[in-house]
């Protein structure tokens, strides 16, 4: 096991070029599972860079909260998808056909969501060690302003899809933060600007924004792909990659969100029994799959295994 911890970083390279070589070679199989072979093995590569830079990385000093943090990533995105059912921003293409294959796929695509943001935000933490300090705010005053704009950032997509779809990326930061504030004080982003510290939310700001490129960058070449369908036929004439250019200003609030989804997990996994969020899980999991299969999924025809 501590060989593995020294090479599983140069292992995760090596399984990255494979990947690449496969790619640009034609082969099938990882043109269809590209996606997934780039960022698992980003995010093993840099969880090991950054037990390289200080000793310790979330793989290697707690594997069962990397497991946990992966597979409610999934859940997470799944929310996402959700929503995308309404707002129809996005759809799937040369998805496998075969219906188990295409299933685990969702879910180690979608788990890869939480993981590469939250590694990417460490290694960042080990490059950069200034505490970028600002005057310190009272958050109690934004605290209802941001549960009002919250609420308004959620309802206004699924009423007005076609005008508010952009509100998406900010409804769980907005809502959430104020009740992690209240409830667990140090999980809460709040904190931060109570403190007089942007070190946290620049670095999370910051990891959405590199992970974004690499998203876009990682999709567009893969053979099993997402492509968009925005309302507004302006945002699509200038594109990187599959994404209109505009559309990168959503993914640096979409980590923040991710940060505060996942810290209310974790609240909501201390208080509720495991038995119940097994079952929430698997049945909210299992009816997105189908969901997808139906009102996301263009088209089939991906290499099966």
């Amino acid at each position: 096991m501590g060989r593995l911890k020294k090479i599983y970083g140069p292992l995760a390279l090596g399984v990255f070029l494979l990947a690449w070589a496969g790619l640009l070679s034609g082969c099938p199989f990882l043109r269809t599972w590209f996606y997934l072979f780039a960022w698992w093995s980003y995010i093993f590569f840099v969880d090991w860079l950054v037990r390289r830079r200080r000793g310790s990385s979330r793989l290697s000093s707690s594997p069962k909260e990397f497991l946990q943090l992966s597979l409610w990533s999934a859940f997470i995105w799944f929310i996402f998808e959700w929503f995308n059912l309404f707002l129809k921003n996005w759809s799937y293409v040369h998805v496998p056909s075969n219906l188990f294959a295409r299933w685990i796929g969702y879910v180690l695509a979608f788990a890869t969501v939480l993981p590469g943001i939250f590694e990417t935000y460490d290694f960042l933490e080990t490059l950069i060690s200034r505490r970028l300090a600002f005057s310190p705010c009272s958050p109690q005053t934004l605290v209802l302003p941001s549960v009002f704009l919250g609420m308004l950032s959620l309802a206004l997509p699924l009423a007005y899809p076609r005008l508010f779809f952009p509100l998406v990326w900010v409804f769980a930061f907005l809502l959430l933060e104020p009740a992690l504030y209240l409830a667990n004080r140090e999980a809460s982003l709040l904190r931060d600007l109570e403190q007089g510290s942007l070190r946290r939310p620049f670095f999370l700001l910051l990891s959405g924004l590199i992970c974004g490129l690499f998203w876009e960058s990682w999709n567009y070449w893969a053979g099993t792909k997402w492509i968009y369908h925005l309302p507004w036929p302006w945002l699509m004439r200038v594109k990187l990659f599959e994404m209109p250019l505009a559309g990168y200003l959503g993914f640096p609030p979409f980590a923040l969100e991710c940060w505060s989804l996942w810290q209310a997990l974790v609240l909501l996994r201390r208080r509720l029994p495991s038995w119940l969020l097994a079952l929430i899980y698997i049945s909210f999991l299992l009816f997105m799959c189908r969901e997808v299969d139906h009102f996301t999924v263009r088209s089939f025809g991906g290499f099966l295994y």
